[in-house]
């Protein structure tokens, strides 16, 4: 069974505000996570891939933070691609994945080219929906429940 972890967890304050990281998150069933901007709807929160940022950092020979993706959490050693309807365990809580997370123009504020990048094989990661109130820190491990 595919086994990863939480690599790194942001909250953001709101639209386009800061990405600001923390430790650890409080999930809120059906609405996201607590203290994040965006609450409710299928896109409760966002993940991204930590070796797929690795790789787009290095084919574009860029070196930004992670946190310039906007997602709420970076995963290492899950594959969120063509995962639409799969129910992902992080931690004691688990989030519906919906689909993929589209790369907006914000990406080529934080890196030229990097929008371009990001588009195939999901490279802009994962959105869903949160299944279970709980808390989840950096660290926990990560696994697919099929």
């Amino acid at each position: 069974m595919e086994t990863g972890k939480v690599e790194a967890i942001w909250l953001k304050r709101m639209r386009r505000g800061p990405m600001d990281p923390v430790d650890r998150a409080t999930l809120k069933a059906g609405r996201g996570l607590v203290g994040n901007a965006n609450q409710g709807g299928k896109r409760q929160v966002t993940m991204i891939e930590q070796e797929i940022w690795q790789k787009l950092m290095d084919q574009l020979g860029a070196s930004i933070d992670p946190s310039a993706r906007r997602a709420n959490l970076m995963l290492s050693s899950i594959h969120l691609a063509d995962s639409r309807k799969r129910i992902l365990q992080i931690g004691n809580c688990r989030v519906r994945i919906y689909g993929e997370t589209t790369p907006c123009e914000v990406m080529d504020e934080a890196w030229p080219g990097l929008r371009a990048a990001m588009r195939p094989g999901w490279g802009g990661g994962a959105f869903g929906e949160i299944l279970d109130d709980g808390e989840i820190a950096v660290g926990d491990p990560v696994q697919w429940l099929d």
